[in-house]
């Protein structure tokens, strides 16, 4: 459950990251043309649900002690990880997740909605990455997914528990513009956000529906290779078997 927010502040949404292009080498400074911002790369974010369970539990188990103290505030074991996953309400909350081209959970994002009625507009963030899926922006970009899914179930205020040793976290909170308070090894921001707007539900479309081709494509690709190597385990046992019967 979430806390009574200490503090409401209206604060602008500046959630988008631009990577620009590197300039293009040129002997004369004075000639070469102004720097233009590289749209960002699309990275397929889809929602999770229960049928995931198994691959969220994975993913959050494979976090190493320091990962877990990050992520949950305190140093999680195996079996408090197991008894947050079977305890998450995907009725409630919202889930999001990157996966990679073996179809693993490499990055989750948990959008938890408060259970107080008196403050439903409110909703908490967190966030976790795989070791070998960092320096990628996922986090960032997980963010920014679950600030547009907020927006448009009303929420107006995403509040960020981070320990302050979290500098990941709240970097990414900070350049969002989320005000952040520090108390002693804890840090909690908070981000007033914008009403649901025409864009906002679009967004929130295309990105889901991009995230699910992406997926679905991936699943038809771990099935022809597994396909194709059950066939080649097939020709190696007739090849091999023919070798014997001549021998």
């Amino acid at each position: 459950m979430l806390d009574t927010p200490r503090w409401i502040v209206p604060l602008s949404f500046r959630a988008q990251v631009v990577e620009r292009s590197p300039a293009a080498s040129s002997a004369n400074d004075s000639a070469r043309e102004p720097e233009k911002a590289a749209p960002p790369v699309l990275v397929p974010i889809r929602s999770i649900g229960p049928g995931h369970r198994d691959r969220i539990a994975a993913h959050l188990l494979a976090l190493d002690p320091q990962d877990r103290y990050l992520r949950f505030g305190y140093a999680a074991n195996d079996e408090q990880i197991r008894r947050y996953v079977d305890g998450l309400d995907f009725e409630r909350d919202e889930l999001f997740g990157i996966f990679n081209r073996k179809l693993e959970l490499i990055a989750m994002a948990h959008l938890a909605f408060s259970l107080d009625p008196q403050f439903k507009s409110c909703a908490e963030f967190g966030v976790s990455v795989a070791r070998s899926a960092r320096g990628r922006g996922y986090g960032g970009r997980l963010f920014e997914r679950a600030v547009v899914h907020a927006r448009n179930e009303g929420v107006n205020m995403l509040f960020i528990h981070a320990l302050s040793e979290n500098t990941a976290m709240l970097r990414i909170a900070r350049r969002a513009g989320a005000t952040i308070e520090r108390d002693g090894s804890e840090s909690e921001a908070h981000l007033r956000l914008p009403p649901a707007d025409f864009d906002s539900r679009v967004t929130a479309l295309v990105n889901e529906q991009v995230a699910l081709t992406d997926y679905h494509f991936k699943a038809q690709a771990k099935q022809f290779w597994g396909l194709l190597s059950v066939l080649q385990d097939i020709r190696r046992g007739v090849r091999d078997a023919r070798e014997r019967a001549r021998g």
